[in-house]
């Protein structure tokens, strides 16, 4: 349980609030790379910690993230040209290039120099694995980019969803922590089997070697955020073996979740504001190509079905149930609600209409202390800030981002869990690479 005033350091980015600063030292996802894959295409609305932005791609393939509001007469740069390497106003012409340079500005005398001494607002981006990156923090603070875990996988390997989430970050990011939940609400989607791991089969069902809806948790903070085991009882050889799934959380808002035989996840839950949040899910492979639609199909992010692909969107809300289908629970499916993602997005987007909900009046139990770890981090980490100006995860030596993965699988018991799915890196950097508890 969180005090009031815990609730709003935590939860509230806008405004100036104390997380939304910190954040802003992270590059954080602003678009996927698709939504501007075309040279001199369509400028695209991003929001991101309470500041709009506009984001393109020039003439010669450079991505530019701009303040999305002209600085002559504050019109949406959204609706502007884009031609010869920048995005000219449509209003009175001002033109200006992916580093807000002013390079044209038709409407005033050609002897004037006020594009000498204007600039307008840019942000440095990077491009890496399907997603636009950006930075929103001052600048003598900037870390370098860490490619994510999955940049290092080719494009066919590689399938990344966005929808906009009518909840705030926090709640939509204890969602993906959360392994306990997935024995009830996933649990048509997410059947136990006999297999040595979760197998996904011909029609997108993952079949996991456990009925278990009781997991026993155990958390480890470490100097990027936290590594979290959920032990479950196999389907086979429970009184040998365990089955193991451990998730990983990378402060700020990015969750490694444990992987199937097909591929690995990270979902993302990057704040748009106090009130909406965009939510990336990345299904990546190191060993086989993927069928998008069938990942889409399974998440139940079908662009122009599921969801607007141009506003983000989601055809399901509070509105009309999140389309849940009653008969369909009757003869037997949970909960109702088409694709897991959806799920999800459902049950975070019912805790209520503010901007951020009461967590004084949550009952936890034991399968939440992954989350209340999650809390404690990242309160810790922005009172840390606040004061000293740490970032989390910004110690050298600086794990690695692309080395960072989940584990799942059975595994004999006494088995030292926190030794599964460790890169190098962290098993090699002793106590710089894990805190206390």
């Amino acid at each position: 349980m969180l005090t009031p005033e815990q609730n709003r350091l935590l939860c509230l980015v806008s405004g100036g609030a104390p997380m939304g600063v910190l954040m802003k030292h992270y590059w954080l996802p602003l678009c996927q790379a698709s939504e501007v894959a075309r040279a001199d295409g369509p400028p695209v609305r991003a929001r991101l910690l309470d500041e709009d932005i506009v984001v393109f791609r020039d003439s010669k393939g450079r991505v530019g993230a701009l303040e999305e509001y002209c600085p002559h007469r504050g019109v949406s740069l959204v609706l502007a040209r884009n031609e010869l390497c920048g995005l000219r106003c449509l209003y009175h012409g001002w033109k200006y290039d992916v580093d807000g340079n002013i390079v044209d500005m038709p409407t005033e005398a050609p002897d004037g120099r006020m594009a000498e001494h204007l600039k307008h607002r840019a942000y440095p981006v990077r491009e890496s694995g399907g997603l636009i990156w950006a930075y929103l923090g001052p600048a003598e603070a900037m870390p370098e980019f860490q490619p994510p875990p999955w940049a290092a996988c080719p494009p066919q390997r590689i399938v990344t969803s966005r929808i906009e989430v009518e909840a705030n970050w926090a709640q939509a990011l204890e969602g993906q922590i959360d392994s306990a939940h997935s024995s009830m609400l996933h649990s048509t989607d997410i059947p136990a089997g006999k297999s040595e791991r979760t197998t996904v089969d011909a029609e997108g069902l993952h079949v996991r070697p456990s009925g278990d809806p009781n997991p026993r948790l155990l958390v480890k903070r470490v100097a990027y955020g936290m590594r979290y085991v959920a032990v479950r009882k196999p389907t086979t050889n429970a009184e040998s073996h365990d089955y193991m799934r451990v998730t990983v959380f990378v402060a700020p808002c990015f969750a490694l979740i444990p992987p199937n035989s097909r591929n690995y996840l990270c979902n993302m839950a990057v704040p748009r504001d106090d009130g909406t949040t965009n939510m990336y899910f990345v299904h990546f492979s190191e060993t086989v190509d993927l069928d998008e639609g069938m990942i889409q199909a399974n998440l139940g992010m079908r662009p122009g079905l599921d969801f607007d692909p141009v506003t983000g969107r989601n055809a399901r809300n509070r509105a009309n149930n999140f389309l849940q289908d009653r008969d369909a629970m009757a003869k037997g499916n949970f909960s109702g609600i088409r694709g897991i993602g959806q799920q999800d997005i459902a049950m975070w987007e019912s805790m209520g209409r503010s901007p951020i909900i009461d967590r004084s009046r949550e009952h936890l139990g034991r399968t939440d202390v992954a989350v209340v770890q999650f809390r404690r981090i990242m309160l810790d980490a922005v009172e840390a800030f606040t004061k000293t100006g740490h970032v989390l995860g910004q110690d050298h030596p600086v794990i690695p981002f692309a080395k960072v993965r989940s584990y799942e699988g059975i595994v004999p018991k006494g088995t030292d869990w926190e030794g599964l799915g460790l890169c190098e890196e962290e098993r090699c950097s002793g106590k710089n690479a894990f805190a206390a508890e």
